[in-house]
Protein backbone atom coordinates (compact mmCIF):
# COMPACT_ATOMS: atom_id res chain seq x y z
CA UNK A 1 0.00 0.00 0.00
CA UNK A 2 1.16 3.37 -1.04
CA UNK A 3 0.70 6.54 0.86
CA UNK A 4 1.21 10.06 -0.50
CA UNK A 5 2.55 12.97 1.21
CA UNK A 6 -0.76 14.40 0.78
CA UNK A 7 -2.90 11.29 2.68
CA UNK A 8 0.20 11.40 5.62
CA UNK A 9 -0.17 15.04 6.07
CA UNK A 10 -3.91 13.90 6.61
CA UNK A 11 -3.31 10.94 9.13
CA UNK A 12 -0.93 13.26 10.95
CA UNK A 13 -3.56 16.07 11.64
CA UNK A 14 -5.99 13.40 13.16
CA UNK A 15 -3.57 10.85 14.84
CA UNK A 16 -3.19 14.92 16.81
CA UNK A 17 -6.60 15.20 17.34
CA UNK A 18 -6.29 11.17 18.79
CA UNK A 19 -2.98 11.88 20.82
CA UNK A 20 -4.81 15.19 22.33
CA UNK A 21 -7.85 12.82 23.27
CA UNK A 22 -5.80 9.83 24.90
CA UNK A 23 -3.81 12.82 26.49
CA UNK A 24 -6.71 14.03 28.59
CA UNK A 25 -7.62 10.75 29.72
CA UNK A 26 -4.40 9.84 31.18
CA UNK A 27 -4.32 13.66 33.02
CA UNK A 28 -7.74 12.60 34.49
CA UNK A 29 -6.57 9.58 35.95
CA UNK A 30 -3.38 11.55 37.30
CA UNK A 31 -5.37 13.96 39.31
CA UNK A 32 -7.75 11.95 40.10
CA UNK A 33 -11.00 13.42 38.69
CA UNK A 34 -14.79 12.32 38.01
CA UNK A 35 -14.50 9.05 37.11
CA UNK A 36 -11.03 8.10 36.46
CA UNK A 37 -9.89 7.72 40.42
CA UNK A 38 -8.90 4.07 40.45
CA UNK A 39 -5.32 3.44 39.19
CA UNK A 40 -5.79 -0.38 39.81
CA UNK A 41 -1.86 -0.49 39.74
CA UNK A 42 -1.04 -4.31 38.70
CA UNK A 43 3.07 -5.67 38.98
CA UNK A 44 3.99 -6.99 35.87
CA UNK A 45 7.45 -8.14 34.64
CA UNK A 46 8.48 -5.52 32.87
CA UNK A 47 6.85 -3.25 35.76
CA UNK A 48 3.62 -2.06 36.56
CA UNK A 49 0.66 -1.69 34.56
CA UNK A 50 -2.17 0.67 35.53
CA UNK A 51 -5.71 1.71 34.70
CA UNK A 52 -4.74 4.59 32.57
CA UNK A 53 -2.61 2.65 30.83
CA UNK A 54 -5.48 0.43 29.14
CA UNK A 55 -7.56 3.01 29.21
CA UNK A 56 -5.53 5.08 27.22
CA UNK A 57 -4.32 2.49 25.08
CA UNK A 58 -8.06 1.40 24.03
CA UNK A 59 -9.02 5.14 23.41
CA UNK A 60 -6.25 4.87 20.91
CA UNK A 61 -6.45 1.90 19.22
CA UNK A 62 -10.21 2.16 18.53
CA UNK A 63 -9.72 5.72 17.34
CA UNK A 64 -6.84 4.51 15.08
CA UNK A 65 -9.03 1.83 13.68
CA UNK A 66 -12.49 3.84 13.43
CA UNK A 67 -10.49 6.87 11.55
CA UNK A 68 -8.61 4.49 8.94
CA UNK A 69 -10.72 1.95 8.24
CA UNK A 70 -9.90 2.14 4.74
CA UNK A 71 -5.94 1.25 5.20
CA UNK A 72 -4.21 -1.11 5.56
CA UNK A 73 -2.45 -0.86 8.89
CA UNK A 74 -0.92 -3.38 11.53
CA UNK A 75 -0.99 -2.10 15.50
CA UNK A 76 1.88 -2.88 17.99
CA UNK A 77 1.50 -1.70 21.48
CA UNK A 78 2.95 -2.05 24.67
CA UNK A 79 -0.76 -3.35 26.54
CA UNK A 80 -1.15 -6.20 23.46
CA UNK A 81 2.26 -7.07 22.05
CA UNK A 82 3.06 -10.46 23.26
CA UNK A 83 6.75 -10.21 23.81
CA UNK A 84 7.01 -14.37 24.27
CA UNK A 85 6.20 -14.75 21.13
CA UNK A 86 7.78 -11.94 19.21
CA UNK A 87 6.34 -12.13 16.20
CA UNK A 88 6.38 -8.96 13.66
CA UNK A 89 2.88 -7.30 12.73
CA UNK A 90 2.49 -8.68 9.43
CA UNK A 91 2.21 -5.35 7.41
CA UNK A 92 4.09 -2.90 5.82
CA UNK A 93 2.49 0.45 7.50
CA UNK A 94 2.63 -0.38 11.47
CA UNK A 95 1.31 1.83 14.35
CA UNK A 96 3.65 1.74 17.02
CA UNK A 97 1.59 2.79 20.50
CA UNK A 98 3.24 3.61 23.83
CA UNK A 99 -0.14 4.75 25.74
CA UNK A 100 1.56 5.92 29.03
CA UNK A 101 5.68 6.33 29.15
CA UNK A 102 6.82 6.55 32.50
CA UNK A 103 4.27 4.51 34.33
CA UNK A 104 6.22 5.21 37.06
CA UNK A 105 6.94 8.27 37.10
CA UNK A 106 2.99 8.62 36.66
CA UNK A 107 2.35 6.52 40.01
CA UNK A 108 4.98 8.59 41.87
CA UNK A 109 3.20 12.04 40.56
CA UNK A 110 6.37 13.15 39.38
CA UNK A 111 4.58 14.61 36.41
CA UNK A 112 7.27 13.55 33.95
CA UNK A 113 5.07 11.05 31.93
CA UNK A 114 3.55 11.06 28.72
CA UNK A 115 2.31 8.87 25.41
CA UNK A 116 3.80 7.74 22.04
CA UNK A 117 2.01 7.54 18.98
CA UNK A 118 4.08 6.48 15.66
CA UNK A 119 3.40 4.95 12.36
CA UNK A 120 6.02 3.15 10.52
CA UNK A 121 6.47 1.74 7.08
CA UNK A 122 8.58 -1.60 6.52
CA UNK A 123 10.17 -0.59 9.74
CA UNK A 124 11.07 2.79 9.74
CA UNK A 125 9.18 5.65 11.26
CA UNK A 126 7.67 7.96 9.46
CA UNK A 127 4.72 9.85 11.82
CA UNK A 128 5.39 9.97 15.44
CA UNK A 129 3.78 11.78 18.14
CA UNK A 130 4.98 12.49 22.21
CA UNK A 131 2.19 13.94 24.37
CA UNK A 132 3.65 15.35 27.51
CA UNK A 133 0.47 15.92 29.55
CA UNK A 134 1.21 17.78 32.40
CA UNK A 135 3.11 20.36 30.32
CA UNK A 136 0.18 20.78 27.93
CA UNK A 137 2.65 20.16 24.83
CA UNK A 138 2.56 17.42 21.98
CA UNK A 139 5.15 17.16 18.97
CA UNK A 140 4.44 15.82 16.52
CA UNK A 141 6.64 14.97 12.84
CA UNK A 142 5.80 13.79 9.71
CA UNK A 143 9.13 12.47 7.51
CA UNK A 144 10.46 14.96 5.03
CA UNK A 145 7.71 18.02 6.80
CA UNK A 146 9.47 18.96 10.28
CA UNK A 147 8.76 19.06 14.18
CA UNK A 148 6.10 21.04 15.45
CA UNK A 149 4.68 21.38 18.53
CA UNK A 150 1.27 22.80 19.62
CA UNK A 151 -0.15 23.28 23.20
CA UNK A 152 -3.39 22.52 25.18
CA UNK A 153 -4.60 26.17 24.94
CA UNK A 154 -4.37 26.78 21.08
CA UNK A 155 -3.14 23.93 19.12
CA UNK A 156 -1.33 26.18 17.41
CA UNK A 157 1.68 24.47 15.33
CA UNK A 158 4.98 25.90 16.00
CA UNK A 159 8.51 24.69 14.14
CA UNK A 160 10.77 23.37 16.50
CA UNK A 161 14.67 22.58 16.38
CA UNK A 162 17.43 21.61 18.43
CA UNK A 163 20.55 23.45 19.54
CA UNK A 164 22.94 24.49 17.55
CA UNK A 165 25.81 23.64 20.49
CA UNK A 166 28.69 21.29 18.85
CA UNK A 167 31.62 21.22 21.85
CA UNK A 168 31.23 18.57 23.42
CA UNK A 169 32.33 20.37 26.76
CA UNK A 170 28.95 22.40 26.01
CA UNK A 171 26.21 19.58 25.59
CA UNK A 172 24.54 18.43 28.22
CA UNK A 173 23.00 14.75 28.87
CA UNK A 174 19.51 14.24 29.64
CA UNK A 175 18.95 10.99 31.83
CA UNK A 176 16.68 9.14 34.39
CA UNK A 177 17.20 10.02 38.28
CA UNK A 178 17.07 5.91 38.28
CA UNK A 179 17.51 2.72 35.82
CA UNK A 180 21.58 3.14 35.98
CA UNK A 181 23.51 0.39 36.62
CA UNK A 182 27.21 0.27 37.39
CA UNK A 183 28.44 0.17 33.76
CA UNK A 184 25.70 3.07 32.41
CA UNK A 185 27.12 5.28 35.67
CA UNK A 186 30.39 4.41 33.93
CA UNK A 187 29.89 5.49 30.49
CA UNK A 188 27.94 9.01 31.97
CA UNK A 189 30.37 9.67 34.35
CA UNK A 190 33.89 9.28 31.36
CA UNK A 191 32.01 11.62 28.73
CA UNK A 192 33.57 15.22 28.72
CA UNK A 193 29.89 16.56 28.46
CA UNK A 194 29.11 20.19 30.53
CA UNK A 195 26.13 18.94 32.40
CA UNK A 196 23.66 16.70 33.47
CA UNK A 197 19.71 16.87 33.29
CA UNK A 198 17.38 14.51 34.92
CA UNK A 199 13.61 13.53 33.60
CA UNK A 200 11.10 10.73 33.72
CA UNK A 201 10.26 8.89 29.88
CA UNK A 202 12.29 8.40 27.23
CA UNK A 203 9.47 10.64 25.33
CA UNK A 204 9.99 13.66 27.94
CA UNK A 205 13.42 13.13 27.29
CA UNK A 206 13.86 13.77 23.60
CA UNK A 207 11.67 16.43 23.87
CA UNK A 208 13.82 18.23 26.44
CA UNK A 209 16.34 18.24 23.28
CA UNK A 210 13.90 19.91 21.04
CA UNK A 211 13.39 22.52 23.50
CA UNK A 212 17.15 23.05 23.48
CA UNK A 213 17.26 22.52 27.20
CA UNK A 214 19.86 19.35 26.55
CA UNK A 215 21.63 17.66 24.15
CA UNK A 216 21.95 13.85 24.40
CA UNK A 217 20.27 11.14 25.32
CA UNK A 218 22.02 7.66 25.80
CA UNK A 219 20.48 4.11 26.17
CA UNK A 220 22.64 1.23 27.28
CA UNK A 221 20.70 -1.84 27.89
CA UNK A 222 21.84 -4.18 31.03
CA UNK A 223 19.66 -6.85 32.50
CA UNK A 224 16.99 -5.15 30.65
CA UNK A 225 16.24 -2.77 27.70
CA UNK A 226 13.74 -0.53 26.26
CA UNK A 227 11.48 -1.27 23.18
CA UNK A 228 9.98 -0.29 20.00
CA UNK A 229 7.41 1.71 21.38
CA UNK A 230 9.53 3.44 23.64
CA UNK A 231 12.08 5.03 20.90
CA UNK A 232 9.52 4.57 17.56
CA UNK A 233 8.22 8.16 17.90
CA UNK A 234 10.62 10.21 19.90
CA UNK A 235 12.88 9.19 16.77
CA UNK A 236 11.15 10.81 14.12
CA UNK A 237 10.18 13.83 16.13
CA UNK A 238 13.94 14.44 17.23
CA UNK A 239 15.55 13.86 13.59
CA UNK A 240 12.73 16.17 11.56
CA UNK A 241 13.75 18.22 14.16
CA UNK A 242 17.10 18.59 12.99
CA UNK A 243 19.02 15.67 15.37
CA UNK A 244 20.26 12.65 14.72
CA UNK A 245 19.20 8.81 16.42
CA UNK A 246 21.21 5.45 15.84
CA UNK A 247 23.00 2.75 17.27
CA UNK A 248 26.40 3.71 18.91
CA UNK A 249 28.11 2.00 15.94
CA UNK A 250 26.13 4.46 13.21
CA UNK A 251 23.34 1.90 12.60
CA UNK A 252 19.99 2.40 11.98
CA UNK A 253 17.13 1.62 14.65
CA UNK A 254 14.32 -0.67 12.77
CA UNK A 255 10.98 -1.33 14.37
CA UNK A 256 8.50 -4.18 14.22
CA UNK A 257 11.67 -7.11 13.43
CA UNK A 258 9.52 -9.37 15.96
CA UNK A 259 12.33 -9.20 19.00
CA UNK A 260 11.03 -5.70 20.13
CA UNK A 261 13.77 -5.02 22.66
CA UNK A 262 16.39 -2.73 21.99
CA UNK A 263 19.55 -4.48 23.14
CA UNK A 264 23.18 -2.59 22.98
CA UNK A 265 23.60 1.47 23.27
CA UNK A 266 21.65 4.08 21.64
CA UNK A 267 22.67 7.83 21.00
CA UNK A 268 20.14 10.40 20.16
CA UNK A 269 21.73 13.86 19.95
CA UNK A 270 21.25 17.09 18.47
CA UNK A 271 22.98 15.95 15.56
CA UNK A 272 25.83 18.09 15.74
CA UNK A 273 28.58 16.19 17.24
CA UNK A 274 26.86 12.90 16.78
CA UNK A 275 29.39 10.70 14.97
CA UNK A 276 32.03 12.02 17.17
CA UNK A 277 29.86 11.16 20.50
CA UNK A 278 29.02 7.57 18.96
CA UNK A 279 32.86 6.97 18.90
CA UNK A 280 33.65 7.65 22.16
CA UNK A 281 30.64 5.95 23.77
CA UNK A 282 31.82 2.87 21.45
CA UNK A 283 35.69 3.54 23.02
CA UNK A 284 34.64 4.20 26.69
CA UNK A 285 32.32 0.87 26.78
CA UNK A 286 35.05 -1.31 25.62
CA UNK A 287 37.09 0.12 28.36
CA UNK A 288 34.93 -0.43 31.00
CA UNK A 289 33.55 -3.95 29.30
CA UNK A 290 37.10 -4.82 30.15
CA UNK A 291 37.40 -3.73 33.73
CA UNK A 292 33.86 -5.13 34.44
Amino acid sequence: MELKQERLIEITKIACSIAWGAADILSSYYHGQGEYTDLNVKDKKDGPVTAADLAANKYIVENLQAQFSDEDFGYLSEETFDVKKAEPVAKDWVWIIDPLDGTRDFIDKTGEYGLHIALAYQGRPVIGLVGIPEAGKLYYALKGEGTFVQTKEDKKNTPIRVSQREKLEDLYLIVSRSHRDERFQKLIDYLPLKGKKYMGGVGGKISTILEQESDLYISLSGKSAAKDWDFAAPEIILTEAGGKFSYADGSPVLYNQGDVIKWGCIMATNGHSHDLLCDKATSIIKEIDGEL
